[in-house]
């Protein structure tokens, strides 16, 4: 059964551009967890959740001409962008699906790997996504995750304003099943789904005044402003005069403001 769209930052247009600088922004750490793989010109991969883009072209590259890619993606206009993406970076070996992660319908072990990037950070149920990713891949195959916790995620000096935004965003994702801190715990998600030879690796970035993502704070609180003020979880008024704050508090260059942990995952389906 198709499991309903539960993405929890919706999918409006200022997460699609969001997303589209993601792509750029997160290459680098990307591109450092797939020097790790070793992954071999002429590979077959799955890329489960690959939004407009994701790391389509940075494993297009890898496998080569003689392999292929195939992103799968549950937003049709997402599907449609990635599209783009790829022949805008002409990658033939590179095919983009509509598809549900919890239930491809995909081959069983057709796959030489799998991967995905903040993807169950966003979604309920993360554990079936990893079972279903699992069985794509061939026994000897590798599987990687890159996964977000909000556990770094800070500003210094500390901010009430962003405190209480954090927590009611905290809260609103609790009451829809998502667990923002799931990257601490991909190892076990993957070692129980029966994943070997598991490397994990974590790192944290430092966002400088003008970078993308010093406002990251700011703009998942936007995506779902409407749902945290109608589900509770903050007033309109606490709500404005804290985001005041928060723009006020970004501006400033000598507030330090780290992004989240990053948790990246490597492992081997047994053979």
């Amino acid at each position: 059964m198709t499991q309903p769209d539960a993405y929890l930052l919706g999918r409006a247009e200022a997460e699609e551009t969001r997303l589209k600088r993601q792509i750029a922004n997160l290459a680098p750490d990307s591109d450092a967890q797939f020097d790790k793989i070793g992954i071999k010109p002429g590979e077959r991969v799955v890329d489960l959740g690959c939004g407009p883009g994701g790391v389509l072209h940075l494993l297009g590259k890898r496998v080569g001409p003689e392999g292929s890619v195939l992103g799968i993606e549950r937003s049709g206009h997402f599907v449609e962008q990635a599209r783009r993406f790829v022949d805008g970076h002409a990658l033939a070996q590179v095919e983009v699906r509509e598809g549900d992660a919890y239930d491809t319908g995909l081959p069983r072990q057709s796959f030489d790997g799998a991967h995905m990037r903040l993807v169950l950070v966003n979604v309920p149920e993360p554990e079936r996504i990893v079972r279903e990713m699992i069985a794509l891949v061939r026994p000897g195959g590798w599987v990687a995750s890159f996964e977000a916790d909000y556990y770094a995620h800070i500003c210094d000096p500390p901010l009430p304003a962003w405190s209480h935004l954090l927590e009611a965003y905290t809260n609103y994702t609790v009451a829809q099943g998502i667990d923002i801190f799931v990257g601490r715990r991909i190892h076990r998600l993957f070692r129980e789904a029966g994943v070997e030879g598991i490397r994990v690796d974590a790192i944290v970035h430092v966002y400088p005044p003008g970078h993308d993502r010093r406002p990251i704070l700011r703009d998942f609180i936007n995506n779902v402003r409407d749902k945290l003020i109608g589900g509770g979880f903050i007033t309109q008024s606490e709500l404005e005069r804290d985001m005041a704050d928060l723009e006020r508090h970004l501006a400033d260059p000598d507030v330090m403001v780290t992004s989240h942990m990053f948790f990246r995952l490597i492992g081997r389906v047994p053979e």
